[in-house]
């Protein structure tokens, strides 16, 4: 038989179950507390309600005057009946100096001895005691009754003790009452407060939230992708170690404005934005970020759950992957045209005109290689050798011309490897993509290129990392013969999301952008000024990080290369 093991009560279950016992504990003390605290009060209220009798009756002069007279007691007794009655005392005993009774609630008790203790009335002073007498224990005051001094006689008057447990049982009772209303109140509010707490923790008991909390701390650590969540202010209310990197961001974030934690203006808008975000592409200085939006909401607007994906390599790559494709399309095209041109070199043998087929087949080869050759002396760079060369024959096959300016000087083994490959084909190759596309249409429709070294400007250059004032920096420059950059737009260019052009499939915007990231990651400058036969130039200088303090190649000339040349 398969034994079913009690799953442990919920958090707020247990919680109810503690704030009850806690309340009815103190409750309870509460009322054993006030009922022993209101007996004592009771009894001292009794004596004190005895001896302001038995002052009373002391000083009045009439007992004073009917203790003088042959027989004290038919005066004293009706008097002191009406004294119990008026006062609610349960006996008032008026007797001589040696404790024999003139007066008493039972009249068989006249003449009797007074059955407790007279010694310090005798001496002159009055006292409260508890005592059991002919009535039962009782609260009761005794004082002497003076004539010029002398101690003529005593009175005492007293509650029995079963008259103050009376009192203190009624007050006992009202106590329950209270006690058992703040009990009741008690539990209800309880009550209400664990339903809400039951609904907030979802019904799990201590240790079950003890896991989900360990779960939850790692999975934050664990996962790579950064994740943030806001609050319905747009406040951080979470980060893990993923979401810090890729924004950016140090020290602690929580409870921060997403306004004040310093991200592009564009990235700021995307996370304060009401509705959902999906795959929305953003920049920061160093990465580029993939984002997701979705709101939180129960009945109201809760906050905000962001996952931030790095897909700056994966940029990268497509950046390469589309000159590559741009390359094999014009290498496809080149192989139409040389097929073309091979049949015409066909047609002409067929037609016995060798000579001409020969002299046409030589011209061709010449102007390819001349091409080959220009870029190669000028930028022997390979992998910019390479980008050069695709980028001229893709500018070629869309009627645009792309010259690589004479100024240009890149020795292959220049470059440190503080400068990757990569990130100058970002470059270079965005710049030359968006200057094909400003000078298509054009008459002339030109490209020109210029690549080369020159010492660092250092201070001279507005925004230039001072660090690179000594050394040398690579110069990037790119012309075009199109419409021009509106100097109001100078700023708003390298932004993502800005362009003139119309915008494709998957928007503009971002080649510029990545340009710009990635010429700060370098701490260079990228401007953008009119060039002087018109149109835009774009100059991006990076400095050259050489652990061998390696100059520029003696045979570019130093003029040339410290004016930078007009393209």
């Amino acid at each position: 038989m398969h034994l079913r093991v009690p799953r442990p009560r919920s958090l707020a279950g247990q919680l109810f179950a503690m704030q009850a016992v806690l309340i009815a504990v103190v409750v309870a003390g509460y009322a054993l507390f006030t009922y022993i605290s209101d007996r004592g009060q009771a009894q001292d209220a009794a004596g004190r309600q005895a001896r302001a009798v038995s002052l009373a009756i002391a000083d009045s002069p009439s007992v004073l005057e009917a203790i003088g007279s042959p027989d004290p007691t038919a005066r004293l007794q009706p008097y002191a009946v009406r004294v119990m009655r008026d006062t609610d005392v349960d006996f008032v005993t008026i007797m001589d100096p040696e404790g024999i009774r003139w007066t008493h609630p039972d009249p068989g008790q006249i003449g009797r001895p007074f059955r407790g203790h007279i010694e310090r009335a005798q001496r002159g002073q009055t006292f409260t005691e508890t005592y059991t007498g002919t009535l039962g224990p009782s609260v009761r005051a005794v004082t002497p009754v003076l004539d010029d001094g002398r101690v003529v006689g005593l009175v005492s008057a007293g509650i029995k003790v079963e008259e103050i447990s009376k009192r203190a049982q009624e007050q006992l009772t009202a106590l329950l009452g209270v006690a058992a209303g703040a009990l009741l109140l008690g539990a209800v509010g309880t009550y209400v407060i664990n339903a809400r707490l039951r609904r907030h923790t979802h019904g799990m008991n201590a240790d079950e939230l003890s896991r989900m909390h360990d779960y939850h701390q790692a999975a934050l650590h664990a996962v790579r992708e950064g994740l943030l969540m806001l609050d319905g202010q747009y406040r951080v209310a979470l980060i893990n170690d993923g979401g810090r990197e890729l924004l950016g961001v140090a020290g602690d974030v929580v409870g921060a404005s997403v306004a004040d934690l310093g991200l592009p203006a564009q990235l700021t808008g995307a996370l304060l934005a009401s509705e959902p975000r999906v795959d929305e592409v953003h920049l920061t200085d160093r990465r580029v970020l993939v984002v997701n939006t979705s709101p939180v909401s129960g009945g109201e607007r809760r906050g905000t759950v962001v996952t931030l994906r790095d897909v700056t390599e994966l940029q990268s790559l497509m950046g390469e992957l589309n000159s590559e494709r741009g390359f094999t399309q014009a290498l496809r095209s080149q192989a139409h045209e040389a097929a073309n041109r091979l049949h015409t070199v066909v047609s002409l043998i067929e037609l016995g005109r060798a000579e001409e087929a020969v002299d046409f087949a030589t011209a061709e080869l010449e102007l390819a290689q001349a091409l080959t050759d220009q870029v190669v002396a000028a930028v022997s760079e390979p992998v910019l050798a390479a980008l050069l060369l695709g980028k001229t024959a893709q500018a070629n096959e869309r009627g645009v011309e792309l010259v690589v300016s004479r100024e240009s000087r890149l020795d292959d083994g220049l470059l440190p490897p503080s400068l990757p490959a990569r990130d100058l084909v970002t470059i270079l190759g965005n710049l030359v993509d968006n200057a094909v596309d400003a000078a298509q249409g054009r008459v002339p429709s030109r490209v020109t290129v210029a690549a080369y070294t020159e010492a660092a400007r250092g201070g001279d250059v507005s925004g230039a990392d001072p660090a690179a004032g000594g050394g040398s920096e690579l110069v990037l420059r790119v012309s075009d013969t199109g419409a021009g950059v509106d100097p109001a737009h100078a700023d708003l260019v390298f932004q993502r999301g800005f362009s003139t052009k119309p915008a494709g499939e998957g928007g503009r915007g971002l080649g510029l952008a990545l340009v710009s990231q990635a010429v700060q990651r370098h701490g260079g400058t990228l401007t953008v000024t009119e060039a002087p036969g018109g149109g835009a130039r774009f100059e991006a200088r990076l400095p050259l990080d050489d652990p061998q303090g390696r100059a520029p190649a003696p045979d570019a000339p130093a003029g040339r290369r410290a004016a930078g040349g007009a393209v």
